[in-house]
């Protein structure tokens, strides 16, 4: 029989967790093709290490955007990828539940389904994320009582409060870690004149990017092409002047989670103030953020132990409950 796997296809990782065998594979959603011939050339680290930096003819894609599929071949194609290197192919066709976000359309969620089986699946199942990501951070979610994650990914934020096994009240906005970065290119190039790519926007964004003020900040060096000469420049950007372009990005986060405070019913609102908010995903690490959040939302705010696999450990935790846990499948599964 084919391993069953889990499958967090996320807009910048993705991770797989094989049952029985735990977390097998955390690698950059990215897949680096050739143009003329239509070859893939990398995957993961690999092609992550060719965006901005690849000749013409050779491009560096992310083939999710938002959390959905922007390009259904090249995902089919990284996902059979992926079975290769986690080594079902001798194994046959796996079981693949895959963690989506909420937000996506009954179309998108399809589309991920038929992705999964043509790249080799036996059956597909779906997962929203805000559930799997709280069975992650090892929250009782089938008990009667108000658990509230927020899960701030690459390309989507997910807020959701949970009881007895599903969704009471959610909210998705297609606002997150991209964005962030796509603030800070914007920022540098409207101050500075200065163009600078995606990783270097990521770079400036973990160094000294915050969404509340820190202690004891010091300016980064931004390395970008001048916009009037061409030339390569480097200017100094303060951490106060990156948490100024994040505003926008994280001031809608924070009003995703206040908003779906509001909709949760007063019986679940006592335990969210008791228990507090539990932050998941890569860009829940952004310095501040649950400062941020719990100043405005006035209730305490919790970082998961492990924020960027906290979903495909959950998701891995169903797997190895199959059976007892399938009611949490938002859909019929897709099958062969």
């Amino acid at each position: 029989m084919a391993r069953d796997l889990a499958i967090d296809l996320g807009t910048a990782n993705t991770l797989i967790y094989a049952r029985g065998r735990g977390v097998r594979l955390d690698q950059p959603t990215v897949i680096a093709i050739n143009r003329r011939t239509g070859d893939i050339l990398a995957m993961g680290e690999e092609a992550y290490a060719m965006i901005g930096r690849t000749p013409g003819h050779v491009v560096a894609v992310r083939p999710m955007r938002g959390g959905a599929i922007s390009d259904f071949d090249t995902t089919a194609r990284l996902i059979r990828m992926l079975f290769d290197r986690v080594g079902t192919g001798r194994f046959g066709k796996p079981r693949v539940l895959i963690c989506v976000p909420s937000a996506i359309t009954e179309v998108e969620r399809r589309a991920v389904q038929e992705a999964t089986l043509h790249a080799g699946a036996r059956a597909a199942y779906l997962v929203e994320e805000p559930m799997a990501a709280a069975i992650g951070a090892g929250l009782p979610v089938h008990e009667p009582a108000g658990h509230v994650v927020v899960d701030v990914g690459g390309g989507t934020t997910e807020v959701a409060c949970i009881s007895l096994g599903g969704i009471v009240a959610a909210k998705a906005i297609r606002v997150a870690g991209f964005d962030m970065d796509a603030a800070i290119t914007t920022h540098i190039r409207h101050e500075y004149a200065i163009v600078v790519g995606e990783r270097t926007a990521e770079h400036v964004k973990i160094a000294i990017g915050s969404a509340y003020p820190q202690p004891g900040e010091q300016p980064a060096e931004v390395t970008g092409r001048e916009l009037a000469t061409g030339l390569p420049k480097t200017v100094l950007v303060t951490a106060a002047e990156v948490r100024e372009a994040l505003e926008e990005p994280v001031g809608q986060i924070v009003q995703a989670v206040v908003a779906t405070l509001a909709e949760i019913p007063p019986e679940l609102a006592n335990d969210v103030l008791d228990k507090g908010i539990y932050l998941t995903g890569g860009a829940s690490l952004l310095r501040g953020l649950h400062t941020r959040i719990a100043r405005e939302a006035q209730v305490a705010v919790h970082l998961a132990e492990a924020p960027l696999a906290c979903v495909v450990l959950g998701a891995g935790r169903i797997l190895e409950d199959f059976d007892e846990l399938a009611p949490l499948f938002t859909d019929e599964p897709a099958r062969r």
